[in-house]
């Protein structure tokens, strides 16, 4: 993408210092505050309007600004910022018909920027702030597998390349902001936003939201690059632990277990420089995130040393009414406690009120302000070409086969081998006839998870697609669906059951979606309030259990009773509860992308190794739950019932070739181990090391995640695998050991370090 031309008139003797692009930020800011009215400095606090209200398309193809738009920035003589100006989907009811895509996103962003700087008496333009859950939620917008199929690859390395590609993409287009979940973690997969979450871990979590920070910011400085976007981190904090996986409910959460489990991934982000934090919808011991100040203002700030933004979720600062009576107090207290930034509320529009009545202070105001300030001037707002402020790429989509190459490699990297019967996998050259069947089979709409723009026709990869481009000459591949995702009907199970028992093997793909149809009913934060159509998955399609429908139970039953060996696909956006023990073998892509197919294809022919790691525990039944690993270290965790063990643990995947582990020593400030390939195939090996205390002032853990290596080795190849130990070891007194394993099952017995007492160092 072409570099902005910041080049800019030498400063002028009457020309304020705030417009000097050669003057320190802090300088600029505090300039620019000095001339500020109190009205003027609510507005930049606020970010009232869905964007695509704030245009049109016109008869000839082109756009035009609405009056709600003008408005809005005759309220506060400009705007703060503005969200989702680019989103599309069923809830802002943008499609490819009415909204802006690849080749006009960047001007309808000029033309609202331009709008908004000639507003304000000052010039000030306006921040644009971006849904970028798995890619920018854009028409055009390359989408990336979600969140848990991220996880899954157990590889922040490529999922910062991912992140690095989005964020140009949303750069190019005009954007600013990006709104990236990172934070929750995966406690409770009955919460339909489990396919949000980086997974069960909070080590695993912190190291991907490393990598997503490192790729969309790039290293830190003080002005982003032209195609690095400053990412909002949501959401801060525990929201993952909510009562019975419900959306928004209340968590139950100690200080322990809120630090110890859902803090680490946003201290590293903080620690990685991350521009902003989302404060969440829950409550953190009564009082909602929004308008908590000890984790807002004493936690994240005072001891983390945080400078950047708090952004509010959507309406959650409007939800405080509920404890300070109206929503002007409202306001006032969410202020008070940290947040920096309102999403869709009202109570932030009467701040100038709020200040007037004595319910907050105009300091408190000027700081919150400056901090918004701060960002746009870091991002060279001011600083555009004619002083326009525009702040907009060229308006073309930076490298559209590097975002299909990019997506693809996640999704292969994430597909998880979970059981593999008598090496049925990959297909052998025995196998002449394939019964692709299945609901997920045929489609790319439900392989994409919640947070998704409509895709253009012909956009992506099926599986069927991918086997059978990917297929060798004379594979005779079948295929009937047999059912719905959803629903109970049986009528056509019989043609699946027909081509499973003349074909050698059945591929049988299962599993859930999150895509929103228009027929969607929407609650005011854009969260499903009721579910239609075959979405069983995403923001407010929480479930009871984890079965999958009357249908695909019925028809898995029907095609493993023929006799011919199954292979079970999962796509997926939580882990489902399937009794697919009497399948040959049983995979998960969790939601993997537009391209998908290919990659599940590359995986089931042996073109590629399955190396993907669950991010996540599979239960056996949702009775069980909760089911993660690391859970405090108790004798009696057994039911009278059922097993208490999940049927899969986290860090589970096995691959098409074995490998053995030596035991591990500890040589200093390092543990080692080697790790041997005992088969007859290339494969990668994710060496996990756990941590396991024996002596704590506290109730320990069982384990506890505390690295992983991936390691690639050749038939009968042995390497030494290195784990460096610093910062993060547990606290002086604390007597450890560690333990190497391909999954928090098998570390439970494998061989152990020799047992040492650590040096005082930071607490994890």
């Amino acid at each position: 993408m072409p570099t902005p031309d910041h080049a800019v008139a030498p400063l002028r003797a009457d020309r304020p210092r705030y417009l000097d692009p050669t003057a320190p930020v802090d300088t600029r800011v505090r300039d620019l505050l000095s001339r500020m009215t109190l009205r003027e400095k609510a507005g930049q606090l606020n970010q009232r309007m869905y964007g695509w209200d704030a245009y049109r398309r016109t008869p000839d193809g082109g756009f035009e600004l609405t009056d709600a738009l003008y408005a809005e920035t005759d309220r506060f003589e400009g705007l703060g910022a503005l969200y989702g100006l680019q989103r599309a989907d069923a809830w802002s009811g943008v499609d490819h018909t009415n909204g802006p895509g690849a080749e006009d996103g960047a001007a309808l962003a000029a033309l609202v920027q331009r709008h908004v700087v000639e507003r304000s008496r000052l010039g000030i333009p306006a921040l644009f702030v971006e849904e970028v859950p798995h890619g920018h939620m854009a028409l055009d917008g390359t989408v990336l597998p979600v969140n848990l199929a991220a996880g899954a690859t157990w590889n922040p390395g490529l999922y910062e390349r991912a992140a690095a590609h989005a964020a140009a993409e949303l750069r190019s287009r005009g954007g600013h902001v990006a709104l990236v979940s990172a934070l929750d973690i995966a406690r409770d997969p009955r919460w339909g936003r489990t396919e949000e979450c980086f997974g069960e871990d909070p080590y695993l979590a912190a190291r991907f939201t490393e990598a997503v920070v490192r790729g969309m910011q790039g290293e830190p400085a003080e002005y982003f690059a032209a195609d690095k976007a400053p990412v909002v981190l949501k959401h801060f904090a525990g929201q993952g632990a909510t009562v019975g996986g419900r959306n928004s409910a209340e968590s139950e959460l100690g200080l322990r277990e809120l630090h110890e489990i859902h803090l680490p991934a946003a201290r590293a982000g903080v620690r990685a420089g991350a521009a902003a934090v989302m404060a969440a919808y829950n409550e953190v011991d009564g009082m909602p995130c929004s308008g908590n100040r000890a984790l807002l203002t004493g936690l994240l700030r005072e001891r983390w040393g945080f400078e950047g933004l708090v952004m509010a979720d959507g309406l959650a600062v409007d939800r405080l009414a509920r404890i300070t009576g109206d929503k002007v107090s409202a306001g006032a207290l969410a202020l008070g406690a940290g947040v920096d930034l309102s999403l869709w509320d009202e109570g932030f529009t009467h701040l100038e009120e709020a200040v007037e009545r004595g319910l907050v202070a105009e300091e408190v105001l000027d700081t919150a302000v400056a901090r918004v300030l701060r960002l746009k001037f870091r991002l060279r707002l001011f600083d555009q070409k004619a002083g326009t402020g525009d702040g907009t790429g060229d308006g073309t989509t930076p490298f559209p086969a590097h975002g299909r190459e990019v997506s693809t490699a996640v999704a292969r990297s994430a597909v998880t081998l979970l059981h593999n019967d008598a090496g049925v996998l990959p297909l052998p050259a025995s196998v002449t006839r394939v019964a692709v069947l299945g609901p997920q089979s045929a489609t790319v709409a439900h392989q994409l998870g919640d947070y998704t723009a409509p895709q253009r026709p012909g956009t992506g990869v099926s599986l069927l697609d991918g086997l059978r481009r990917l297929a060798p000459p004379g594979l005779d591949i079948r295929h009937a669906p047999g059912c719905a995702l959803t629903g109970d009907d049986l009528s056509g199970i019989p043609e699946a059951v027909a081509a499973a028992a003349a074909s050698d093997l059945a591929v049988l793909a299962l599993g859930g979606s999150s895509a929103r149809t228009p027929g969607t009913e929407f609650d005011a934060n854009g969260a499903a309030r009721t579910v239609v159509s075959e979405m069983t998955c995403g923001e407010g399609v929480d479930l009871a259990g984890l079965r999958l429908g009357k249908a695909q139970n019925a028809l898995l039953e029907a095609v493993v009773a023929t006799g011919t060996p199954t292979v079970v696909v999962l796509v997926q956006g939580r882990p489902h509860v399937v009794p697919a023990t009497a399948a040959a073998a049983l995979l998960t892509a969790w939601y993997p992308g537009p391209w998908g197919g290919d990659a599940l294809a590359e995986v089931l022919l042996g073109l590629a190794e399955p190396v993907g790691r669950l991010p996540v525990s599979v239960p056996r039944s949702a009775a069980q739950l909760p089911v993660y690993y690391n859970h405090k270290d108790t004798e009696y965790g057994g039911y009278a019932d059922e097993d208490a063990e999940p049927l899969y643990s986290f860090g589970h995947g096995l691959s098409y070739t074995s490998f053995a582990y030596g035991p591990p020593r500890l040589s200093g400030h390092t543990v080692e181990v080697d790790i041997t390939n005992t088969g007859r195939r290339h494969g990668r090996s994710v060496a996990q090391l756990y941590l396991r205390r024996l002596r704590t002032p506290v109730w320990p853990r069982t384990l506890e995640l505390c690295g992983f290596r991936a390691v690639d080795l050749a038939p009968g190849e042995t390497r030494t695998v290195t784990f460096p130990l610093g910062a993060g070891l547990p606290g002086r007194d604390t007597v450890v050991e560690f333990r190497v394993a391909e999954s928090a099952r098998a570390a439970l017995t494998a061989v152990p370090t020799q047992s040492f007492t650590a040096p005082d160092e930071t607490p994890l």
